[in-house]
């Protein structure tokens, strides 16, 4: 029996970021994806070029052969990671894809694009394009980040005309069930104060918070990343303000790390440090899975609803969340009536049915009070270039 207020839709999303590189030295298939715990996927990540073109990266990776795929069929077919999670759609109809477009890395093109109606509308027919062919259920801007009053202006109008082909596109199908328009944001105040929310609201369906990051090499000293509460950011700070812009509170989904990021030759929380040293696979940042690291004691702070592990004979202090902190984010999420979470990303959990998975802690937190998102996804798409999609891969 839910206890959520009678104004809350009912369910949860639980939304995971799946990356196109996951498959090489991360050696994380699609087919690995906790589909069980999941409502979403997000497909990052697709680029846009200068003249508002979007396209895939790591093409090979999306569209490889896999060895259980055939070389005898007829025809353009779809392969790679995209069959592989149409297969997932088909055996698990709760289950939504995304394309997601832009992210930290390619995102430098978004000013250019959004600012130009030729360009927006290559943006849009591109986009639409991918959607479509793939066999998608929607698409998620992760622009990092408008940085001027007209850009602000000009996602408003992206988001607006992306909005009206999406529409359109499900009229032709003759297809009621909605398609997403969702965005990866942001939690810093100088990012999220620049934009037009309000204005945003009226053509996405859910905001993405970024929730994590909020500490790091960049800090003066060290500090809690994804902090719940207190300190100059925290995902609740950020969280009032979307509300508080107009933003329906069930639209606002919060986002989680499943990564530490280091600080070195630290005395602890609040304290200088310097340097980040040698991460999982990038500097400075490990995996969830390897944490607590080897000599290192974990600890949680109730008080600001955070963990982090700290060994004092390295002074290497490492700030992550752990399980405790998934659950207590859940009963929050809970509590102010919001949509649910969203963690980057899926290669950095444990797998499976593991007492420390983070998927599985927010997944087993929410449904304490409400079930997961169960609406349908699309499995129709006649108008595909690939053969074997059009035939909903009979």
């Amino acid at each position: 029996m839910s206890n959520l207020p009678p104004s809350h839709p009912g369910t949860f999303v639980v939304c995971s970021y799946f990356v196109a590189w996951a498959i090489y030295a991360r050696n994380h298939n699609v087919f690995d994806l906790p589909v069980q715990n999941l409502t979403h996927i997000l497909y990052a990540f697709a680029n846009l070029d200068p003249d508002g073109r979007v396209f895939l990266v790591l093409i090979n990776s999306a569209l490889r052969h896999y060895e259980d795929d055939s070389w005898n069929e007829t025809g353009t077919n779809l392969y790679g990671n995209f069959k592989r999670l149409a297969l997932l759609k088909k055996a698990n109809r709760h289950l939504k894809v995304s394309l997601s477009i832009g992210g930290w890395t390619w995102s430098t093109h978004f000013a250019a694009v959004a600012a130009s109606s030729h360009k927006r509308a290559k943006f849009v027919k591109t986009s639409m394009e991918l959607l479509n062919n793939l066999g998608l259920d929607g698409l998620d801007i992760d622009w990092e980040y408008p940085k001027t009053a007209e850009d602000a202006v000009n996602y408003v109008t992206l988001l607006r005309e992306l909005r009206q082909a999406m529409d359109e596109y499900a009229a032709a199908k003759g297809d009621s069930n909605p398609y997403l328009i969702t965005g990866a944001m942001p939690c810093g105040e100088t990012q999220y104060s620049l934009l037009r929310l309000n204005e945003m609201n009226e053509y996405m369906d859910r905001f993405y918070l970024m929730a994590y990051d909020l500490a790091g090499s960049w800090s003066s000293a060290t500090g809690h990343q994804s902090n719940l509460y207190g300190g100059d950011v925290s995902v609740h700070k950020a969280v009032q303000h979307y509300v508080q812009q107009g933003i329906p509170s069930h639209k606002v989904i919060i986002g989680m790390p499943i990564y530490g990021r280091t600080f070195q030759n630290t005395d602890g929380i609040g304290h200088p440090f310097d340097g980040i040293g040698k991460g999982t696979w990038e500097q400075g940042v490990h995996d969830f899975k390897t944490l607590p690291l080897p000599g290192a004691v974990e600890y949680y702070d109730a008080d600001t609803v955070s963990s982090y592990s700290y060994d004092p004979a390295k002074r290497e202090l490492v700030t992550y969340d752990t399980p405790i902190v998934i659950d207590r984010k859940a009963e929050y999420i809970a509590h102010h009536q919001l949509g649910g979470a969203m963690f980057w990303e899926s290669s950095a959990d444990f797998q499976g049915d593991h007492e420390r998975s983070l998927v599985g802690a927010v997944s087993k937190g929410l449904r304490r009070h409400a079930p997961l998102d169960n609406t349908l996804n699309h499995l129709e798409y006649p108008t595909s270039i690939y053969e074997n999609v059009r035939a909903g891969f009979q």
